[in-house]
């Protein structure tokens, strides 16, 4: 039987083996798919060594970018992204490791969800959050030609910080995406320190999380008149463009 996997950690929040499983169960697919905790990525080339039967693993937080170093390929987009969610893992006849193929499909999985909801009009959007996460939205508002500024509790040279975020600003990005772990399960209380009364009827904030369903971002936007996304959607459409990959 052939396994895939996710790696991360912490994972008590995730979805995805029960998406797979579930799938696999569904489609009549001789394998299964489990959630490995690594405390630390450097647990990777283990945990290959250990499972023999791996084909593929896909990639959460705090790794889309440490992961990298490990891979002998990038796809082009997952290199111009900076960051990788989904290992396809090569064998050789005797079941050897002797590649591991990195790929995202975090970009065109929430380019594909938040087209449909933008506006005719140019919209610019602020996104919360600088890692893996947050690359992969940076280049899929780039192709969709959505300008964008990025958020960040600690700002490097061209970024904002939470205290920048002026009425002004608010009202001049009417997309915010919130890539930050901020508000997941199990620490739902927490969220974004933004200031949500400068929100409107004419926001749009996509929560790239998806446990709970709706974040403590999404229900103090919603309070505001803002339309609210969460990252299910997102979820399962990348799932589907990591089994396509490999397969």
């Amino acid at each position: 039987m052939d396994l895939y996997g996710l790696i991360g950690y912490p994972l008590g929040h995730s979805f995805s083996a029960q998406f797979f499983n579930e799938k696999f169960s569904r489609e009549g697919i001789d394998a299964s798919y489990r959630s490995f905790e690594l405390e630390d990525i450097g647990e990777l080339m283990e945990l290959l060594a250990e499972l023999p039967e791996l084909k593929g693993l896909n990639v959460t937080i705090p790794y889309k970018e440490q992961i990298l170093p490990y891979l002998t390929w990038i796809s082009p987009e997952a290199s111009l992204i900076g960051a990788v969610n989904t290992v396809k893992i090569i064998h050789d006849e005797e079941g050897n490791v002797t590649a591991l193929e990195g790929y995202n499909t975090d970009a065109p999985a929430f380019a594909r969800t938040l087209a449909p909801l933008l506006p005719p009009k140019a919209i610019s959007a602020l996104v919360l959050g600088t890692g893996g996460a947050s690359k992969a939205v940076c280049a899929a508002l780039s192709a969709l030609g959505v300008e964008y500024k990025l958020v960040s509790r600690t700002p490097d040279a061209g970024q904002l910080g939470y205290d920048h975020l002026t009425p002004e600003i608010m009202a001049a990005n009417k997309l915010i995406v919130n890539t930050t772990p901020l508000g997941m399960s199990p620490k739902t209380e927490a969220c974004p320190p933004i200031p949500y009364d400068e929100l409107t009827g004419e926001h749009l904030c996509y929560d790239l999380i998806y446990n709970p369903e709706t974040t403590l971002f999404m229900s103090r936007a919603a309070e505001q008149g803002a339309t609210v996304k969460n990252g299910l959607d997102m979820l399962h459409l990348q799932a589907l463009l990591a089994w396509n990959i490999w397969h």
